[in-house]
């Protein structure tokens, strides 16, 4: 079911979305080449613990596409990875292209966001384009989650980017409703009809991510870990979201990281 917040709530939800846009904003910085991904974990874990009234969205978190609960409190997907990668004992190598997805809720409300980027000082065009791509797609669908639109106005608009790129896109991972619960309605398909769908009210607050790999749009799910999701041919793939709160005066990105 689809649920509608009120603008307190929405007030509300504004120190998780400020909260995990912070996190995010400083791992991008201090993540170097030599940085370990479970640095990466341990640091996310001392800024919740460290942070009243925050809890993780992920550790112990066992929905029906991951195998057995997740046992970590960011996801981490490098190169080839592009979803739910599962941190774990490996530094990063010069060139090295990084998605960090994060959803922490703060006092009941949940913030959920995710940045690509690449580490060391020589990176790969290609690489710097699909990332580009995927933050393209993202800001032009935010514009797009205007009141009276509708949400098949939202994945058009994300697919349309894709396209003028040259990538392929995956419908089986999108973008989702946030609030109470990290994973809600609406699903947010990463392409579609424009002027279909769900009409956009005000209220409504959704997590809008674009994902995309360089060559395929076909993912496997990694056996040695049970969730980190990587491209079927070994491509690289970039991942940017935010979570947007639809108002009548237009959308408010709740997890701005002040960029």
């Amino acid at each position: 079911m689809i649920e509608l917040k009120t603008p307190s709530e929405i007030q509300a939800m504004k120190p998780a979305g400020k909260f995990v846009g912070g996190i995010l904003k400083d791992l991008k910085a201090m993540t170097h080449v030599g940085t370990n991904l479970l640095e990466i974990d341990e640091f996310v874990h001392k800024r919740i613990v460290d942070r009243k009234g925050a809890e993780s969205c992920y550790v112990d978190y066992a929905p029906d596409f991951g195998t057995g609960p997740f046992a970590h409190y960011i996801c981490t997907s490098v190169n080839d990875a592009v979803l739910h990668g599962v941190p774990y004992d490996y530094n990063l190598k010069e060139g090295d292209l990084v998605s960090l997805d994060l959803a922490i809720s703060v006092d009941g409300w949940v913030a959920d966001s995710a940045i690509s980027f690449v580490v060391g000082d020589n990176p790969d065009p290609e690489d710097l384009r699909i990332i580009a791509c995927t933050e393209e797609a993202l800001a032009a669908a935010i514009d797009a989650a205007q009141p009276g639109n509708r949400l098949g106005d939202i994945s058009n608009t994300i697919g349309e980017v894709a396209r003028s790129y040259g990538y392929p896109i995956n419908l089986e991972f999108g973008g989702h409703g946030v609030g109470h619960i990290m994973h809600g309605d609406p699903h947010v398909p990463n392409d579609g009809r424009a002027r279909h769908g769900y009409k956009l009210r005000p209220g409504l607050v959704i997590a809008i991510e674009p994902w995309f790999l360089k060559t395929t749009d076909e993912i496997y799910q990694d056996p040695g870990d049970g969730w980190t999701l990587r491209s079927s041919d070994g491509s690289r793939g970039a991942h940017s979201e935010h979570t947007i709160a639809i108002t009548d005066n237009g959308p408010i990105i709740l997890t701005d990281r002040g960029e």
